[in-house]
């Protein structure tokens, strides 16, 4: 199996205060993995210095190989809602029509294609009814699933989503899965912050478990384990039965 990402000695700071302590793993290529861990462990930091978002003080990353300048156009990002300028003046076809810059260039012109393009993906996320209003305009799942629309449209290779989840609806939720999932069957690898572990067994075949430092990352039945768990979350966290029971026998779909 490839490796889609590979991290050796990654360390953040913010001035004095260390963040992220020497992370080392590798993410096969395939895999729709989870970022766990505590309030403060650094999930959204480690993604955002793995993008060269966050300057690191200290190590590497690469992706199939290569240095994150040498394959920028094979990954797409999806933000936390709360970073998002909701006021900018943009409808949801002209934003799903930014996935398009990364190949096209910014100015060069959007072709018939590109529109036809993003016609099929707000289809596909249920969205083509909407593709003329303005983003804030929007529900939070709507928004979300306008934001998948444009990370569909990359046409990527490796996709990082940053809380997707949080605070939308129910229906929402269930279409930005189904696309995910099936985009890792079609062999997209996916990395998604997430803060629910009763849910988490659901989503993911492969997972990251931290809090400032790396606790483990492999699949998902070996790092999903009570002690684990403890020791991200700290010693008096209890892995309820039933959601053990699911990180033990839980297959992906």
């Amino acid at each position: 199996m490839h490796t889609a990402i590979r991290v050796h000695g990654l360390t953040v700071h913010y001035e004095a205060n260390p963040v992220l302590w020497d992370i080392n793993l590798e993410v096969p290529t395939g895999k729709f993995v989870g970022i766990l861990g505590p309030n403060g462990a650094g999930k959204s930091t480690f993604m955002k210095a793995l993008l060269g978002f966050i300057p690191a003080i200290a190590g590497t990353t690469h992706f199939f190989g290569k240095p994150l300048a040498k394959v920028r156009g094979r990954i797409a990002y999806i933000p936390q809602q709360k970073e998002i300028d909701w006021d900018f003046p943009i409808t949801v076809k002209e934003l799903v029509l930014m996935g398009r810059y990364p190949r096209l260039g910014l100015f060069r012109p959007i072709r018939h294609v590109d529109h036809e393009a993003a016609e099929k993906v707000l289809r596909e996320v249920g969205m083509e009814e909407f593709s003329g209003r303005q983003i804030r305009k929007l529900s939070g799942g709507q928004q979300q699933r306008a934001f998948l629309a444009r990370a569909l449209l990359q046409e990527a290779d490796l996709y990082f989503l940053d809380e997707p989840l949080t605070g939308i609806d129910h229906t929402s939720q269930e279409i930005i899965l189904s696309i995910l999932h099936n985009m890792r069957a079609a062999g997209k690898t996916i990395l998604m912050v997430h803060h629910d572990l009763n849910s988490a067994p659901k989503y993911f075949d492969w997972a990251i478990l931290l809090n400032l430092r790396l606790v483990a990352a492999g699949e998902f039945e070996a790092v999903f384990q009570q002690e684990l768990l403890q020791e991200a979350y700290g010693k008096n966290f209890v892995l309820y039965d039933e959601v053990s029971k699911l990180g033990k026998t839980k297959k992906a779909p």
